[in-house]
């Protein structure tokens, strides 16, 4: 996203560079409107930058000067609607993933409970057994004695 950017600026420099004006020329205002580029904002008010250029420079120098910006801003809108579009898909991607996630987590959750009452049940079916297992050996004890 940043080599893009950077590419489109120094895109943008060949469309701003006015070196035909005789007593004055752009550099320093396109170079600021650019440098604010570079620092990853736009000029709150980009009219700001030129008000003392428009009494200075001819028609046409304004017209490719203003074209110019409107081109950086223009790809500067473009980089930012396609990074809005990849942080949308990401977006519902993730929002997919979530509700498989908590799908799953029901019915992993459904799974650990039957599990649990299983447990619960073999635990008292086993209780049961040893009391049973108990009962037979005093028997068989009982049945020695008397053989005995």
């Amino acid at each position: 996203s940043s080599k893009i950017r950077n590419l489109e600026v120094q895109s943008a420099h060949n469309v701003a560079v006015l070196e035909d004006c005789i007593d004055f020329c752009l550099a320093k205002p396109t170079e600021k409107i650019e440098e604010k580029l570079r620092k990853g904002g736009l000029p709150d008010c980009l009219d700001e930058d030129i008000p003392h250029v428009v009494n200075e420079v001819e028609t046409e120098a304004q017209i490719r000067f203003l074209k110019a910006k409107l081109r950086v801003m223009q790809k500067e809108l473009d980089s930012i609607v396609c990074e809005y579009r990849k942080k949308d898909d990401e977006n519902k991607d993730l929002k997919s993933r979530l509700k498989d996630t908590e799908e799953e987590n029901t019915r992993l959750r459904r799974t650990i409970s039957m599990q649990h009452s299983q447990t619960e049940k073999y635990k008292i079916l086993s209780q049961e057994a040893s009391k049973k297992s108990e009962g037979l050996k005093q028997e068989v004890t009982a049945l020695e004695k008397v053989l005995q």
